[in-house]
């Protein structure tokens, strides 16, 4: 019998957090819970642990070592909606950009959109893997740079067209329609938008519900977390433009100095959160990038900053941006600058709200992973920041889409353990040394979509 398997001293259930033991994780379609929601495929797991031995292995190097940026996933759209394609999936491209949507239809019934982010980063790759990649590409500003999947997507579009490959094959478990969504420009946070402007919800069926994963470095290869509320933070990226008087360095009364008044803007922001904040509401105002100026002697006229604002909470995300442009335009005031010369305050488009699961539809995925898999494939997350995921989209619209994104384990546990022991650190999400172990995080996310989708279209 094929199994994944993956170490495992200590095991937390989702739910009650209660330790069982287990010291290693195996699972198959025969070695599930008898409370099972939904009757599965026998062989499952064995279907895809051959399909990832077959091709999947192949296709996850293929996509690592030929990563796009955003907006820039040109050659990775048009393998993804091939691969789509040979499994019986209608593929339209082009949506949103680069985006594209695969509609597999199975008679009447629910739909469920199931939705993988293609883009990579501008990152060198040093992971000292064999298949690293060496790409680069010229972004949307202009300039060239080098290319990584530093951040998994590699791992949810070849996971995307492991569930295809499954649910096109057992096509008596379900009725309805799934849409398969392969996003562009994750990373910037933006690409959802892009695709639901260009007439996802118009084109395409509108889906009752949403399911997306991401794979986490920080956690145990292979296994699987379902959160039932909190997904991932809002995050909004803020560009301030500070006016100010150009003159003369050794004669400042002459000018009005943007430099100085940008400074005390940003030492202001700090006060944001530290005073305005209720103290048990999380929020974070970063200044991530500060220009101005381009001579020892010469007081510029403008400064720029960029900022990034995190919060969990949509009250909270307004009263932050809100504060931001206040302190902004009040401390200009403050230092003498007219009306005409208050700075300049604009929410770029990278831009996403706070992700939550629908508690009810989070809980009902969960059990059908457990049933399929085994209750010790789950782990408890610990958040470790304000991470922000643009899904939020797909399910915060108008059409109140009720959705559910997991996480799944990255990283063999022994490396983990080695961390804590005072070993190497197992490298971040974004950092060149980024790396995950392909079959077992592939094969668990596959298996656990499929569970997914086949619990939401059970005839």
């Amino acid at each position: 019998m094929s199994k994944i398997e993956s170490p495992a001293p200590r095991v937390l259930r989702a739910c009650g957090l209660l330790a069982c033991a287990a010291s290693v994780v195996t699972w198959s379609a025969s070695a599930r819970p008898a409370a099972a929601t939904s009757e599965l495929p026998a062989g499952l797991a064995e279907e895809i642990a051959a399909d990832y031995e077959g091709e999947l292995e192949a296709l996850f190097v293929h996509f690592h070592r030929n990563p796009e940026l955003s907006f820039r996933e040109f050659e990775t759209a048009k393998r993804l909606a091939a691969e789509l394609r040979a499994s019986g999936v209608e593929v339209t491209e082009g949506v949103g950009g680069t985006g594209i949507v695969g509609v597999l239809r199975n008679g009447e019934g629910p739909t469920v959109l199931v939705r993988a982010d293609m883009d990579g980063l501008p990152v060198e790759e040093d992971s000292g893997l064999e298949y690293a990649s060496t790409a680069r590409q010229v972004d949307i500003t202009g300039e060239e740079v080098p290319v990584m999947h530093a951040c998994g997507h590699d791992v949810h579009i070849t996971a995307m067209v492991g569930t295809a490959r499954r649910l096109a094959a057992h096509r008596d478990r379900w009725r309805g329609t799934v849409l398969f969504v392969g996003q562009p420009a994750e990373e910037r946070i933006s690409g959802a938008r892009a695709m639901l402007e260009d007439g996802l919800y118009e084109r395409f069926p509108v889906p009752d519900h949403a399911l997306a994963f991401h794979v986490s470095a920080g956690a145990p290869a292979g296994r699987i977390h379902v959160p039932h509320d909190l997904v991932a933070s809002s995050s909004d990226s803020v560009d301030i433009t500070v006016f100010g008087v150009g003159a003369h360095g050794a004669s400042p009364h002459r000018g009005k100095d943007p430099i100085y008044v940008a400074s005390q803007i940003v030492v202001a922001l700090q006060s944001i959160v530290s005073r305005e904040l209720n103290p048990l509401e999380p929020g974070v105002v970063t200044v991530g990038a500060f220009h101005g100026g381009f001579k020892h002697n010469i007081i510029p006229d403008r400064v720029e900053l960029q900022l990034t604002v995190r919060s969990n909470a949509e009250q909270t995300r307004e009263q932050l941006l809100s504060a931001i442009e206040r302190i902004a335009r009040g401390t200009a005031l403050a230092a003498g600058l007219p009306e005409d010369r208050l700075p300049r305050v604009e929410l770029t488009s990278e831009s996403t709200p706070p992700t939550r699961n629908d508690p009810e539809l989070a809980r009902r995925v969960e059990r059908a992973i457990v049933a399929g898999m085994g209750e010790e494939i789950l782990y408890v997350d610990e958040p470790s920041g304000m991470g922000a995921e643009d899904f939020a989209y797909f399910v915060s619209t108008e059409h109140d889409v009720p959705g559910v994104y997991f996480s799944v384990g990255g990283t063999p546990q022994e490396e983990i353990d080695a961390e804590k022991r005072g070993g190497p650190p197992v490298p971040s999400h974004h950092s060149p040394f980024f790396k995950v172990a392909p079959e077992p995080s592939i094969r668990s996310a596959t298996m656990a979509m499929t569970l997914a989708v086949l619990e939401l279209l059970a005839p």
